[in-house]
C-alpha cells in the first residue's frame, strides 16, 4: 500500500479504529497507519500523525504510550519495529515496541530542557523479512513541567549615578533565566526589590529589570552607597524564585565649597631668607577626598604688592601651605597683612548650600636677623691695558651692609686671585696692581682675568658676602710681525715655478696682528727693479723674479708691518737662492747644493767651516799614506797574479733584484770602466733625507773617482765605507736589509772558490787586521793564527 493513512485521536468520525495512550488514559490508543481511506474514483493521499504527547518527569515506567497495526495480515503474522533518537540513537532505550502487537513503551523520565521530541520510524514486516508497509513517521513531544527555578545572570549587579540625580534616573539591570519552556508560565518572570532600607529611593520594573531613581534627596555626604536585595519569580512571580544583591554606588559632585577653618592665621617668617614655608592653612571640604570637586585653590588677594609670598595646595591635606619665593627685608617692612581666597578647582553646582569661594585674613611678622653685605655691582667688570706696571689702579670693589639698624663695620679681603697680582685695601675695596701680569699666563682666559674678593662685617657669627672681579686686560701692539720662512728658493728663469711663499706670524692678539703688509724694502731701491712682491691673503705674500737675474744666493731685505695700533713694523732679512730648475720648476742638484750652502750661513761661519775642513784633510792625510804603505804586500801579492778583472765578478747584493740573472739591477760595464762614472755621478732632483737627518746638515761631496789600479782598490774602499757611515741621505751602515729570494741553481759558484786555484796556503791575509772592524772576521779565518 502505497498510501500513509494517519489518524489522530478523536477523528473517529472519519470512520477510522484510533486511540492514544497518554499520560491520565486508562490503556494505549491503537493506530493503523497503513489504513487506507476508501474513495471512489479519487487519488488517494497520505495523512500525517499527529504528535503523541508525553509529559516529562513522569516516573510509572514502563508507561505503554500507543499501539500501531498492519490490516494486511492477521494478528501475529506481522513484525513491527521503531527506529531513531531514544530507540537505537541516543539517548538509547527511551522507547522500545513489542514486535508482535505492535505496542510501543516509554522506559526512562523525560527531560524536556535536554530533548523536546524525539522523532521515530515506524515499519512493518512479514514473518519472512519482506515489507508490508511503507515506513512511517511516529513524532513524540515531551511536555514542559515548572521543574527550574529562575537564575540571575550574576550574584552582585553593581550601580553608579550622580548625587542628586532627578527621579527616573536609569541606575542599572538586573537580568535572569529560566531553563523551562518560554512559552509556558513555567519561564514567565517577574522582578521586584525585596529590600532597600529606608526611605525607598529605588524601583526595579517587573519586566526588564531596569533600576531607577523615584525620589531626590541622593546626597553622597549622606549615604555614598545602597545596598539593595532583589528578586525572580516565575509563574508570573507566583512560582519558583530567586535573589541577588545590587550595589548602588552615587557619585560626587561638587555641592560643597571648601571653607577656612578659622577666620584669621598668623605666622612668622625670617628675614633674607627664601623658598622657606612659612605655615599651613587648613581648610574643610565635604566632597569626595582626592577628586577635582574636593581640591582647593588658593589666591592672595591683596597685601603682597611685591610678591614675597606665594600659596600651594598640599594633595594629601588640601592645605594651603604659604612660602617666601622672595627674600623679605626686616628693615623695608616687619610685619605683613595677606587676605587669602580659596575655591575649588573646578565650579560649584548653583544648588550648593553656601557661597563658592571663602576668604581668610593671614598675619606675617618679620624677624630680623645678620644679613651678608651686598656688593652695588656683582660681577664688577673693568678693563686694564696689557703690561700695567705696580701699582696701577684698577676698580673701588665695595660693598654696602643691609642691616641698617645696627652698626656694623665692613671689611674686604681676596679670596681668589692665581697669579697674586692685585691687592685690596681692607677698609675701602681699594683694588690695585702689585706686579705685571704675563700675558701668557693660563689664568688670562680669552682676554680676561677673574678674581674674587670677600667683603663681611664685624657681627658675631659675621656674614660675608662674595665679588667676582672681571678684569679685561687690553691687547697693546707691542710686537713687530715676523717672516716665516727667512729663506727660500727660486728658478732663475721667472716663467718657471710658482714662486716663493712669504708668511708672517705675530705674537699680539687681534686685532694688533693680521692683515701683514709686506713690502720691499724702501732703503734699497733697486730690489724693486728685479724683485716683486704680491699679496695672497692676511698673512701670505708671493716672491717672484721679474727678469732673470744670476744663479746663487741674493739676500732681500723686507718690509714687514701689521695692524695694530700704533701699527709696528720690522725690517727683516731673506735670504733667496736663485737656482737652474728643471721642467717641472724644481731646482736641480747643483742648485740645490748652492742653496744648502748659503743659507743662514755668514762669511765668518762658512771662514770656520773651510779651516776645519783643512785641518783634518792634514790629519788624515799622513793616516792614509800609512795605511797604503802596509797594505801594499797584499795588494801586490793577491790582485797582480789573476789574469781575469776580478771587478766582472763582483754583485752588488744591496740591490733588491733578481739576483744574477738580473743584468738591470747592477751594470757590471761600470766596474769595467771606472773613469766613465765622473759623468754619471750626479743624481738628478733633490736628494732624499733620512727623518733624523738635522736641518742644518750639508751634503757631502761625492764619491772620487774609482781606481784604475786594483792596488788602489783598499783606499778606495775605506773612503766608501767612511762616506757611507757619515751620509745621512742613505741609510746607516748597521741597518738590516732585506733582500729578494734569488732563486737556486745559480752558474756563479761560491765565494770561498774565488781565487781556490792560486792556492791560499800561498797568501799572506795578515794584512786584514789593519782593515777595520769590518774586515776583523775575515782576519779570525785566513791570518796568522
Amino acid at each position: 500500500m502505497d498510501t500513509v493513512l494517519l489518524f489522530a485521536l478523536g477523528l473517529l468520525a472519519q470512520g477510522l479504529d484510533l486511540s492514544l495512550g497518554v499520560p491520565g488514559l486508562r490503556g494505549p490508543g491503537t493506530l493503523f497507519p497503513w489504513h487506507r481511506a476508501p474513495s471512489s474514483g479519487r487519488v488517494r493521499r497520505a495523512w500525517v500523525i499527529p504528535p503523541i504527547s508525553v509529559s516529562e518527569n513522569y516516573k510509572r515506567l514502563p508507561y505503554p504510550l500507543v499501539q500501531i497495526k498492519s490490516d494486511k495480515q492477521q494478528l501475529g503474522s506481522v513484525i513491527y519495529s521503531i527506529q531513531g533518537p531514544g530507540v537505537d540513537e541516543e539517548p538509547r532505550g527511551v522507547f522500545s515496541i513489542d514486535k508482535f502487537t505492535g505496542k510501543v513503551f516509554l522506559n526512562a523520565l523525560l527531560d524536556r530542557e535536554k530533548t523536546d521530541r524525539f522523532r521515530l520510524r515506524a515499519f512493518a514486516l512479514d514473518l519472512g523479512g519482506s515489507t508490508l508497509e511503507e515506513p512511517t513517521d511516529l513524532e513524540i513531544v515531551v511536555v514542559d513541567q515548572n521543574d527550574n527555578r529562575p537564575v540571575f545572570r550574576q550574584e552582585v549587579f553593581t550601580g553608579h549615578v550622580l548625587e542628586g540625580a532627578v527621579p527616573g534616573t536609569y541606575v542599572t539591570r538586573a537580568e535572569a533565566t529560566d531553563a523551562d519552556d518560554p512559552e509556558t508560565d513555567n519561564a514567565a518572570l517577574r522582578y521586584s526589590i525585596l529590600e532597600q532600607g529606608s526611605p525607598q529611593l529605588f524601583s526595579i520594573d517587573e519586566h526588564t529589570g531596569e533600576i531607577r531613581t523615584v525620589q531626590v534627596g541622593l546626597d553622597r555626604e549622606v549615604v555614598a552607597v545602597y545596598n539593595l536585595t532583589l528578586q525572580v519569580a516565575d509563574m508570573s512571580g507566583d512560582g519558583l524564585t530567586s535573589t541577588a544583591s545590587a550595589i548602588i554606588t552615587l557619585e560626587d559632585v561638587n555641592d560643597n565649597a571648601p571653607g577656612f577653618t578659622r577666620e584669621e592665621f598668623f605666622m612668622e617668617a625670617t628675614e633674607a631668607m627664601s623658598g622657606v614655608d612659612v605655615g599651613r592653612l587648613e581648610v574643610e571640604d565635604r566632597d569626595l577626598p582626592g577628586s577635582p570637586n574636593w581640591a582647593a585653590r588658593f589666591t592672595i588677594l591683596e597685601g603682597d604688592p611685591d610678591g614675597h609670598f606665594a600659596i600651594r595646595t598640599d594633595p594629601k591635606t588640601n592645605e594651603g601651605v604659604l612660602s617666601v619665593v622672595k627674600p623679605l627685608d626686616y628693615e623695608s617692612c616687619d610685619q605683613y597683612d595677606l587676605r587669602v581666597e580659596v575655591q575649588n578647582e573646578v565650579p560649584l553646582q548653583a544648588a550648593a548650600p553656601r557661597a563658592e569661594r571663602d576668604q581668610a585674613r593671614v598675619s606675617v611678622q618679620v624677624r630680623d636677623v645678620n644679613e651678608a653685605p651686598v656688593f652695588q655691582e656683582n660681577p664688577l667688570r673693568t678693563s686694564l691695558a696689557e703690561g700695567a706696571a705696580p701699582g696701577t689702579p684698577v676698580a673701588t670693589f665695595s660693598a654696602r651692609d643691609p642691616d641698617t639698624q645696627q652698626l656694623q663695620r665692613l671689611s674686604y679681603s681676596k679670596d681668589y686671585d692665581p697669579e697674586d697680582w692685585l691687592q685690596v685695601d681692607g677698609a675701602t675695596g681699594w683694588v690695585q696692581t702689585q706686579s705685571v701680569l704675563s700675558p701668557a699666563s693660563p689664568f688670562l682666559k680669552d682676554g680676561w682675568y677673574r678674581a674674587i674678593i670677600l667683603a663681611y662685617d664685624d657681627a658675631s657669627p659675621p656674614c660675608t658676602a662674595t665679588g667676582t672681579l672681571s678684569i679685561e686686560i687690553l691687547e697693546v701692539n707691542d710686537h713687530a710681525p715676523e717672516l716665516s720662512p727667512s729663506s727660500g728658493s727660486l728658478c732663475s728663469e721667472p716663467d718657471q715655478g710658482s714662486g716663493l711663499l712669504l708668511g708672517a706670524t705675530d705674537e699680539d692678539l687681534p686685532p694688533h696682528g693680521a692683515p701683514f703688509h709686506f713690502q720691499l724694502s724702501p732703503r734699497v731701491p733697486e730690489l724693486a727693479r728685479n724683485w716683486s712682491l704680491s699679496r695672497i691673503n692676511m698673512s701670505h705674500a708671493r716672491l717672484r723674479l721679474r727678469h732673470q737675474v744670476q744663479e746663487g744666493l741674493h739676500r732681500l731685505s723686507l718690509l714687514l708691518q701689521d695692524s695694530g695700533q700704533p701699527p709696528q713694523h720690522r725690517e727683516q732679512l731673506l735670504n733667496v737662492t736663485v737656482c737652474h730648475c728643471g721642467q717641472d720648476g724644481v731646482c736641480l742638484q747643483g742648485a740645490a747644493a748652492l742653496r744648502a750652502k748659503g743659507t743662514g750661513l755668514s762669511l765668518g761661519a762658512l771662514g770656520i767651516v773651510l779651516a776645519s775642513v783643512i785641518l783634518l784633510f792634514l790629519l788624515a792625510l799622513p793616516v792614509a799614506l800609512l795605511s797604503r804603505f802596509r797594505q801594499q804586500p797584499w795588494d801586490k801579492g793577491l790582485l797582480p797574479g789573476l789574469q781575469d778583472d776580478l771587478r766582472d765578478n763582483i754583485l752588488n747584493y744591496d740591490e733588491q733584484g733578481g739576483g744574477e740573472e738580473d743584468q738591470d739591477a747592477y751594470d757590471i760595464s761600470q766596474l769595467r770602466h771606472p773613469a766613465e762614472l765622473a759623468a754619471l755621478s750626479a743624481p738628478l732632483g733633490r736628494p732624499l733625507l733620512r727623518r733624523d737627518t738635522p736641518f742644518s746638515w750639508v751634503r757631502p761631496p761625492p764619491s772620487r773617482v774609482l781606481p784604475t789600479s786594483p792596488a788602489d782598490m783598499a783606499d778606495f774602499i775605506n773612503d766608501g765605507l767612511e762616506a757611507a757611515d757619515s751620509d745621512l741621505s742613505v741609510p746607516p751602515y748597521d741597518t738590516a736589509l732585506i733582500y729578494d729570494y734569488e732563486g737556486d741553481g745559480s752558474m756563479a759558484g761560491t765565494l770561498s772558490s774565488i781565487l781556490s786555484s792560486l792556492g791560499d796556503e800561498d797568501q799572506d791575509y795578515s794584512c786584514l787586521q789593519d782593515w777595520g772592524p769590518r774586515f776583523a772576521r775575515l782576519a779570525d779565518l785566513y791570518g796568522p793564527p
